[in-house]
C-alpha cells in the first residue's frame, strides 16, 4: 500500500486492478468474472458491524436533482437513488457479479438470451411485493423513447423482454457477453410498477425509505424495517446533506457535522488527512475527466484544431499541479488498464506545442477565442485544470477563453447544452457499458456528437464477439478512431478521493462510483 505521508496521518492508495483477462476466464458470457487482484480494504472492513445512528454525508448536488433514477446525473442524485433502490445486480469492488433482485443470471442462443430468475419475498417500502413484472416494466420504462431515461441507449439493443413465472427474460438484437454488467448501471433500479406511476417518489427494495428531499439541499432517509438482507443497512438513518464548496466539505467532516464527504480536492487531500478524526482514501480506476468538442458544432467540426487542441493540453501538469498525483494521464479515449481487454500497446499522447501549433495555423481558425464552459461541479478542479489548459494552449499560439460556470444547474444546463465544456465520467465494469452510454449514435449521453457507423459497427459488434482475442482488437480499433478522429480531450484519470471519519467501520474503495459505488449505508456502521 503507497502511502502520502503526514503527521500521523496518511492517504491510503489503494491499488487499482487489470481485468484484461476478464472475458478470456469467464466461463459463462461475463456471468462471473474472475478477481485480478482485488482492491486492498482498510483495517476497519475486518470490524464487527454495529447497530444503529445516522449517517451524514457530504456531496456534491443540483436543483435539478431528482429521485427519479432515469434522471439521476449529479453526485447527490445517484447516492440518493442507490440508497433507496436496488438493481438485477451489483459489481463488487473486485469486479464480481453480486446477485440483488436477481438470484441467477443464464445466457443462452450464444449470448442473445438472457434469463434472470428473480428473487421471492422482497418488499418495497410501500409494501407490495417485488414480482418479475416490476422488472419487465422497469425495463420497459427505460426502453421508451420518451422516458429521457439515461439508460436509453443501452435498452436500445433490446429485441424483446417477457415474465416466464419467476423468470425475466431478454432477447437482444445481438449477442452480448456483458448483459449483466450493463444492467448493474445506476439509472436501472427496479421500481414497483417500474416507475410508471410516480418515478420520482423513491419508492424501492432497498435498505433506506426516502423521508425529505430538497434538491441541492438535502434528503433524509430511515431505515427500512422489512429490508430483505439482515447483513446490510447498519444505520437507523441517512442524510445527505449537498455542499458544493470543497472548503465547506473539508470543514464540515472536520467538525463531524458529516462522516464521509466525497469529492475532496487533491491539492488538500494530503493536508486534510492529517486531521487525527479523518482517513482520506485514494482509489485508481476509470473515474475520467475531460473536456468535450461537439463534433458537429463550428469550430469544432475541423479534425485540425480538435487534434491542435488535444495536443495543447500537457497532461503531465494537470497530474502534478491539479491532482497533486493522485491521477494518471488519460489518452482520449474514455477507457484506461483498469477495463477488462484494454490495449496497453496504443501510444501515449503528449503534449506538442509545434504541432500544435501547426493543425491550428491549418485549421484556418480566425483566432477568435475559443470559449471552454466549466465549474468545479463537473469535476474537483475543473477550473484549475482549465487555466492550466488556458496555458499550455497559448504557447501554441492557441486562444482559449475560460466561461466559469455556477455549480447550480451546470449539469442541467451547460453539460451537452455547449459544444466546449468540462464533464467526468465515473468508470463502468466493462467497456461495452461507457462506450454504449456516450459513443453509439443514438446513445443519448454522446456528448462529443460522434455519429458514425463504423463505430456503431465496431460497438454493436465488441458485444456480440465471445472470443477475447477479437474483441480486444475490436475496442482497439474503437480507441484510435475516438482517440484520434473524436471530440474528446481526455487529460486524466482522477483517482476516487473521499474523506472519511475514523468512526466507520467497514469502508473500502470501489474503482468505479465514489463512496464504494454509493453503497456506504448499506456497508458501513458506527463502531461502538
Amino acid at each position: 500500500m503507497n502511502k502520502y505521508r503526514g503527521q500521523g496521518r496518511a492517504i491510503a492508495a489503494h491499488s487499482g486492478f487489470s481485468r484484461r483477462a476478464f472475458l478470456a476466464q469467464s466461463a459463462a458470457f461475463g456471468a462471473t468474472a474472475p478477481t485480478v487482484g482485488a482492491l486492498l480494504a482498510n483495517a476497519a472492513w475486518a470490524d464487527t458491524p454495529q447497530q444503529g445512528g445516522t449517517l451524514k454525508v457530504g456531496v456534491t448536488g443540483e436543483t435539478s436533482d431528482s429521485m427519479d433514477p432515469a434522471r439521476a446525473l449529479s453526485i447527490a442524485s445517484i447516492l440518493c437513488v442507490k440508497s433507496a433502490m436496488e438493481y438485477l445486480v451489483n459489481v463488487t469492488a473486485d469486479g464480481q457479479l453480486d446477485y440483488r433482485m436477481a438470484e441467477s443470471a443464464e445466457p443462452s442462443d450464444g449470448g442473445k438470451t438472457w434469463t434472470f430468475k428473480i428473487r421471492q419475498g422482497v418488499e418495497f417500502h410501500n409494501g407490495k411485493t417485488l414480482t418479475p413484472e416490476d422488472v419487465l416494466k422497469t425495463m420497459q420504462r427505460h426502453s421508451d423513447e420518451t422516458s429521457e431515461s439515461g439508460a436509453l441507449g443501452l435498452m436500445r439493443g433490446v429485441e424483446s423482454m417477457k415474465v416466464d413465472g419467476d423468470y425475466f427474460q431478454m432477447t437482444l438484437l445481438s449477442a452480448n457477453a456483458d448483459l449483466p454488467y450493463l444492467l448493474s448501471d445506476f439509472r436501472l433500479p427496479i421500481q414497483p410498477d417500474g416507475g410508471f406511476d410516480d418515478p420520482k417518489s423513491g419508492i424501492g427494495t432497498g435498505a433506506y425509505v426516502l423521508d425529505e428531499f430538497e434538491p441541492g439541499v438535502r434528503a433524509t432517509f430511515k431505515k427500512f424495517g422489512n429490508y430483505w438482507k439482515e447483513d446490510e443497512g447498519h444505520f437507523d438513518g441517512l442524510e445527505c446533506l449537498v455542499i458544493n464548496d470543497s472548503t465547506a466539505r473539508a470543514a464540515a467532516i472536520q467538525s463531524n457535522q458529516v462522516q464521509a464527504m466525497f469529492p475532496v480536492d487533491p491539492k488538500t487531500a494530503q493536508l486534510l488527512g492529517r486531521a487525527p478524526n479523518i482517513d482520506v482514501v485514494s482509489a485508481p480506476g476509470g473515474n475520467l475527466v475531460a473536456f468535450v468538442m461537439q463534433t458537429d458544432v463550428a469550430p469544432f467540426d475541423n479534425p485540425d484544431l480538435r487534434m491542435a487542441l488535444k495536443l495543447a493540453v500537457n497532461r503531465q501538469e494537470l497530474v502534478d499541479k491539479v491532482f497533486a498525483g493522485l491521477a494518471t494521464p488519460g489518452n482520449d479515449f474514455p477507457v484506461n488498464s483498469s477495463y477488462p481487454l484494454f490495449d496497453d500497446s496504443i501510444p501515449q499522447r503528449e503534449y506538442d506545442v509545434a504541432k500544435a501549433a501547426e493543425l491550428y495555423k491549418k485549421s484556418g481558425h480566425d483566432g477568435s477565442p475559443i470559449v471552454l464552459h466549466v465549474s468545479d461541479v463537473a469535476f474537483q478542479g475543473a477550473v484549475d485544470a482549465a487555466s492550466l489548459f488556458q496555458q499550455s494552449a497559448q504557447a501554441a499560439g492557441i486562444p482559449i477563453e475560460i466561461k466559469r460556470e455556477p455549480s447550480d444547474g451546470y449539469w442541467a444546463e451547460v453539460w451537452q447544452q455547449r459544444p466546449f465544456f468540462a464533464t467526468q465520467w465515473g468508470g463502468r465494469p466493462v467497456q461495452d457499458q461507457i462506450y454504449s452510454a456516450g459513443y453509439l449514435s443514438s446513445a443519448d449521453f454522446n456528448e462529443t456528437h460522434i455519429r458514425r457507423d463504423d463505430v456503431d459497427e465496431m460497438i454493436l459488434g465488441a458485444r456480440g464477439e465471445l472470443d477475447p482475442e477479437k474483441r480486444k482488437e475490436i475496442y482497439s480499433k474503437l480507441a484510435y478512431v475516438v482517440r484520434d478522429e473524436g471530440g474528446l480531450i481526455l487529460p486524466v484519470f482522477g483517482n476516487t478521493v473521499s474523506a472519511i471519519s475514523k468512526q466507520l467501520g467497514g469502508y473500502h474503495e470501489h474503482p468505479a462510483l465514489f463512496l464504494m459505488n454509493a453503497r456506504i449505508a448499506y456497508e458501513c456502521w458506527f463502531k461502538s
